[in-house]
């Protein structure tokens, strides 16, 4: 059982890695919209040299099925186009052809004429393998804008900050306590008790006056 679960988890490691291969593979349509064919003069040798090719790459060959095929063959028989013994035979119409290794890789059309017609490839493969989108590096994120903090209130000479008026008070600017007069009823109530020291000061003065007059 422990076998078996094993297995599994390694299946699905490869797999895995094989996706990741093939999103990094780049496929290359030869010669473009024309495709594989005799008609137009496409250039190959040209279509080859403005591409770059790199191992696991992909080179699709597009063709009517049974008006041409696809022959892989050594340099020998690409520079004689010679058909006789080829590498490898593809005759779908819509093969699909895996870069594995480096170096040179040289394709005809195996039909008679096709390829001194100039119906023939020869691939330049890099040694190094195309990265991957996710191995380029990822633009720095953009500093995010902080709102400035609040300036803070500055203490005045009364201890009180400017930005908070202050409360009134019951003292003067002396220091002294503030009295408040009361104010008066309606029969003058108020005024006489708020002065009755000095009132009764001036009538003991007037009654010391007048017994000294009267000796």
């Amino acid at each position: 059982m422990h076998r078996k679960g094993g297995s599994a988890v390694i299946a699905v490691v490869l797999a895995l890695a094989g996706m990741a291969a093939t999103s990094s593979a780049a496929v290359y349509k030869v010669g473009g919209a024309s495709g594989w064919t005799i008609l137009g003069n496409v250039n190959y040798t040209d279509w080859a040299g403005k591409n770059t090719f790199h191992v696991g790459d992909i080179i699709e060959f597009k063709y009517p099925q049974g008006i041409h095929n696809v022959l892989e063959v050594k340099k020998a028989d690409y520079n004689s186009c010679t058909n006789s013994t080829p590498i490898a035979t593809h005759t779908s119409g819509d093969d699909k052809v895996t870069i594995k290794s480096p170096g040179h890789r040289f394709f005809i059309c195996g039909v008679p004429g096709h390829c001194a017609a100039g119906q023939k490839l020869n691939v330049r493969v890099l040694k190094t393998q195309r990265p991957r989108s996710s191995d380029a590096p990822s633009p720095a994120p953009a500093a995010s804008a902080s709102a400035p903090a609040p300036a803070a209130a500055s203490p005045r000479a009364d201890g009180q900050t400017a930005s908070t008026p202050p409360a009134a008070s019951g003292t003067t600017s002396d220091g002294g306590a503030t009295t408040s007069a009361p104010a008066p009823n309606a029969n003058g109530a108020g005024i006489v008790s708020a002065g009755y020291p000095a009132f009764a000061a001036l009538a003991v003065a007037v009654a010391v006056s007048m017994t000294m007059l009267q000796y």
